[in-house]
């Protein structure tokens, strides 16, 4: 058994696909009209066969609740992991993303948390 997808609920399905895709660099992979929203995946550049991440709209009160909630909390929704945080918080920077936490070592891990402007914290990390 394996990972195949994985979702992260979002405010705005456009507004996000804008977001992962321009500022973050993951590949749109599927964009399929399912009533009033979209089955939506990405892949990352590097492994285009691998994990698709669904953009799930937050639609429903209790994921609407659950998103604000540990948003609220200033926990991160998901982690990607990243080969060189340094260079890569340098390159989100310089796109305008806000980071809410600079890159931390904390023990053999490195990381850093930052705001995909539809409801979520997102951490990367480099081991």
């Amino acid at each position: 058994m394996k990972i195949v997808v994985t979702s992260i609920f979002v405010e705005d399905q456009d507004k996000a696909l804008e977001f992962y895709t321009d500022k973050l660099g993951f590949i749109k992979k599927d964009d399929i009209p399912v009533g009033k929203f979209r089955w939506i995946t990405l892949v990352s550049p590097e492994d285009q066969e691998g994990t698709e991440l669904l953009l799930e709209p937050n639609d429903h009160p209790a994921a609407k609740e659950y998103q604000q909630k540990i948003y609220a909390e200033g926990i991160p929704a998901t982690m990607f992991g990243v080969e060189d945080i340094k260079q890569e918080y340098e390159r989100l920077s310089e796109k305008g993303v806000e980071f809410t936490m600079e890159p931390t070592k904390m023990g053999e891990i490195t990381m850093a948390v930052f705001d995909d402007t539809c409801g979520n914290l997102l951490q990367i990390a480099q081991k």
